[in-house]
């Protein structure tokens, strides 16, 4: 029987690994125009190829998994914007395109680099903060029928894993666990995003959101992303009392998320790097794959990858 370790391992293989960081922070590093509703979707539509850089700055920077630009991507976030559902399915199949083109064109010695389809939550179509705070008023059925298309989609256009992230809480936990039944040929981590150290965005203990991602066999890694990096060692601990599943952490810079004015306040990582200890000691609480979400860029990850080179056994 293939456990969800097996498959992790046959993705990855042993040792640390490198996550990419905030994309919509390094298209900003790059000029590129993050305001709106479809945040980095727009650079998707508009841009595809600033998206490619993007990602192959995160590959020169040591990255051995990209996550790609669909986050943003649905057709109910589309169709609010006055746009086809079919350009929405197409922007979905083009992130993995895109990533996978920046993946395999990176520097040399890179061609380990993994495609992550990024399945973001139903309150980011929101553009509001819903993602950090969950609980929509919706029933289950509802956000199943929200996630499955995107999932069918974008494992069509064969990505290595999906990252299902920025999950407030339990109640779409559930939903995509079941969602993900209809594609069980792609591995998925499932990362959530989280109040303090010991609870989800919606409140709940953070345990029970892992046990309810750990029931689906398509999970093959759990985690935390999106997060005030002063709460992620408390989590690491936690989660890891939780499963024995490889762990995946990918923080924040730290601060508060504006809905209204669209951005980040009180950065917590200075530049958005992490300190090298903190690195440590999260890689030495049990994370597996480690990397950084908004307000992190290819310096973050650079340095993220220097200190896990030091880990390696």
């Amino acid at each position: 029987m293939v456990t969800a370790m097996d498959r992790w391992a046959g993705i990855f293989g042993a040792g640390p690994v490198v996550v990419d960081g905030g994309l919509s922070t390094q298209l900003t590093s790059h000029g590129a125009d993050m305001s709106g509703r479809l945040w980095t979707a727009r650079a998707l539509l508009d841009d595809p190829g600033a998206v490619a850089r993007a990602h192959a700055a995160f590959v020169d920077a040591g990255a051995t998994v990209v996550i790609t630009a669909s986050y943003q991507v649905s057709r109910l976030g589309f169709r609010a914007e006055g746009l086809a559902q079919s350009r929405a399915d197409a922007a979905l199949a083009a992130s993995v395109t895109v990533a996978r083109h920046a993946a395999d064109g990176g520097a040399a010695g890179r061609s380990a680099v993994r495609v992550a389809a990024s399945i973001g939550p139903y309150g980011a179509v929101l553009h509001d903060g819903s993602e950090y705070r969950g609980r929509y008023g919706l029933s289950h059925e509802d956000l199943v029928d929200f996630h499955r298309p995107r999932l069918e989609i974008l494992a069509a256009s064969s990505p290595d894993l999906f990252a299902v992230e920025t999950i407030p809480d339990v109640d779409e936990a559930r939903a995509l666990v079941e969602a993900l039944e209809a594609v069980p040929e792609v591995p998925a981590w499932m990362t959530f995003s989280a109040a303090d150290e010991a609870r989800t965005c919606a409140g709940q203990p953070i345990e029970e959101a892992v046990r309810i991602a750990a029931e689906s066999p398509s999970v093959v890694a759990v985690g935390i992303n999106c997060t005030d990096p002063r709460h992620v060692l408390g989590l690491v601990t936690r989660v890891r009392a939780a499963t024995d599943l490889p762990i995946v952490i990918y923080p924040n810079a730290g601060g508060t998320w504006d809905a209204t004015t669209g951005a980040w306040s009180g950065e917590v990582a200075e530049g958005g790097v992490f300190a090298d200890d903190l690195v440590r000691r999260w890689h030495g609480a049990g994370a597996t794959a480690i990397g950084g979400c908004c307000g992190t860029d290819a310096r973050s990850i650079r340095q993220v990858a220097r200190v896990l080179a030091g880990t390696a056994p």
